[in-house]
């Protein structure tokens, strides 16, 4: 498919006026975030991100119904993920219930759309790829879930799940037009497009007012949309597929740090699933950083992590090289965050002896 400005022009501000334009019907249904001791916002904002952009790419697959393979289920599925999301950002269901919901939609995924996860590589080192058989089902529903859940979780503060979306979308896309599937990477084009109004109003570009959330809808599309197009570009393809590995490093930040919270709170006895603000944005504001500067830092590492799946694809790094390396960085970043307050304390007594050592000198002289 051919990449048309015009068609992408015209999606952007479709998206940017569905947006504006669902912000006056949040706000009179009542579908708004109002601040609480975890949700530290000032005033009642839309949670309609998520839906604007469902609307946007339910358009584009409208005219375009032959650019993803079993265009129907993908476009049920994530209407079925949004109406699920705004249920729950207005009436806060049960957690049990979305996990339902998402389980059942894996299922059909597989049963109906034959998209599953049939081979994990060579992360053996062995030289045979590792097929996973019937346990694939199993493995897939978890993936789903998981990824889902690990968009889902990292949306806490302005921009940021929409950076890490543009991130790992892009970074796909890159790989899909190496990959020669150009009507997939022409996808996460198009995803880019749609999100990025979202983005605007949610950093305030047109001013604080006009500000909307994604809400639980949109961080579950963002996710199921990311697993379906690794899960098409990673299990398909003519001639050298994406790697199974390779979306683990294009999906790192979100990974990690789901993985890395749970493990935290079930050490501590808590359900991994209570919320809490240990996360690796809050984090980083509480060692003094900025909203801006959180996003920027994170969005960075996203990219280098997506930066080295990428380069590591195009090399031919070996897939067990690739597993191997990511779990050791989810290890020291695991590491990392257990201890981050007494790492944090010794580097601000290092800095205040430094000082004082400096003071010192200058007094001599």
């Amino acid at each position: 498919m051919l990449i048309s400005f015009v068609d992408l022009s015209f999606l952007f501000f479709f998206s940017l006026v569905t947006t504006f334009t669902m912000r006056k019907v949040a706000q009179k249904i009542g579908l708004v975030d109002k601040p609480t001791d975890r949700k530290l916002h000032s005033g009642s904002i839309p949670l309609v991100g998520g839906i604007s952009i469902c609307i946007s790419i339910l358009y584009f697959l409208f005219n375009n119904p032959n650019v993803l393979p079993c265009t129907p289920l993908y476009a049920t599925c994530i209407s079925i993920l949004v109406g699920i999301g705004a249920l729950d950002d207005k009436y806060d269901l049960s957690f049990k219930l979305r996990f339902v919901v998402q389980a059942a939609l894996s299922v059909a995924m597989m049963l109906l759309g034959d998209i599953e996860l049939n081979t994990i590589g060579d992360v053996i080192g062995t030289g045979q790829i590792v097929t996973l058989g019937w346990l694939g089902y199993l493995i897939t529903v978890l993936a789903i879930v998981g990824a889902i859940n690990a968009f889902n979780m990292v949306d806490g503060i302005d921009g940021l799940l929409g950076g890490l979306s543009i991130v790992t979308i892009g970074s796909l896309g890159i790989m899909l037009v190496q990959d020669g599937q150009y009507n997939l990477a022409y996808v996460c084009i198009v995803l880019v497009v749609t999100i990025t109004p979202y983005i605007l109003l949610n950093l305030g570009a047109f001013g604080r007012k006009r500000k909307v959330f994604m809400g639980d809808a949109g961080s579950m599309l963002i996710g199921f949309t990311v697993i379906w197009l690794l899960l098409l570009s990673s299990q398909n393809g003519t001639s050298s597929p994406l790697r199974p590995v390779t979306a683990l490093w294009l999906i790192a930040v979100p990974l990690m740090d789901m993985a890395a919270i749970m493990i935290r709170r079930i050490k501590r006895g808590n359900s991994p699933f209570k919320p809490d603000r240990e996360h690796l944005h809050h984090i980083f504001q509480r060692l003094g950083f900025s909203s801006i500067q959180t996003l920027i830092i994170i969005c960075s590492i996203s990219t280098v992590y997506a930066g080295i799946g990428i380069y590591s694809e195009m090399i031919g790094i070996p897939e067990y090289i690739m597993l191997y390396s990511f779990i050791a960085c989810f290890l020291f970043y695991l590491f990392i965050l257990s201890n981050i307050w007494r790492i944090t304390s010794y580097l601000k007594k290092l800095k205040f002896k430094i000082y004082q050592s400096n003071r010192s000198t200058k007094y001599r002289e």
